[in-house]
């Protein structure tokens, strides 16, 4: 289940992805975020979110680690995931939309 911090979390990421003056990487004198640039970024956000509840399961695992963070650890997993599946989806769909258009 996910927290509302989680929920907070993932909106600031979003919000920082999308923000031209953020820290996303450039392309050209334009001033804009690449899409491949923002994949990029969101793809290693995944991975790290990963990383952080496959470290915080091998604590547990070794009485270091509370229940209720490796808890919060797969669910943000679970929610940078799922986020990830639905853009996914999503992009799939607009190719296969540009592909049924008459040449």
């Amino acid at each position: 289940m996910a927290s509302p911090s989680i929920a907070a979390n993932a909106y600031a990421s979003l919000a920082r992805l999308t923000d031209p003056a953020g820290g996303a990487a450039r392309t050209g004198g334009s001033g804009a975020a690449s899409f491949g640039s923002l994949l990029k970024e969101a793809l290693g956000n995944v991975v790290d979110a990963g990383r952080k509840s496959d470290a915080q399961a091998m604590a547990m695992a070794g009485g270091k680690a509370n229940v209720v963070d490796v808890v919060t650890a797969v669910a943000e997993t679970e929610v940078a995931v799922e986020t990830l599946v639905s853009v996914r989806d999503r992009v799939i769909s607009a190719y296969e939309e540009i592909m049924k258009m008459p040449i």
